[in-house]
């Protein structure tokens, strides 16, 4: 664990201007696109129920796993800060599908 630390403090000492920047823009852009998922999860949890097909729910979870694991390899914390956070809100989801299921049974 100490080794991905170390990558991405490594990361960070060795970026240029431009990069700072670009690194900004991709943390910005990586907002924007959580933002949407914490739109429909704050609307999921208003119901107690998801709004949105289990399959995508899974699909998003395989996705988001695949790129974390593939962000950690990269050290890129763009990713890893986005990827990670995703993964709650794609779990939290299936727990709400599948408690609603358990309590109809």
């Amino acid at each position: 664990m100490s080794e991905i630390f170390a990558g991405i403090s490594a990361y960070f000492a060795n970026l240029t201007t431009a990069e700072s920047i670009w690194l900004g823009i991709g943390f910005f852009g990586q907002g924007l696109f959580f933002s949407r998922w914490l739109v429909q999860w704050i609307a999921s949890e208003r119901k107690a129920e998801s709004q949105i097909p289990v399959a995508f729910w899974h699909m998003s979870l395989a996705g988001s796993l695949i790129v974390l694991a593939y962000a950690i390899h990269r050290h890129d914390p763009v990713f890893i800060i986005g990827q990670g956070t995703g993964t709650l809100v794609y779990l939290r989801n299936l727990m709400l599908i599948y408690r609603k299921r358990t309590a109809r049974d």
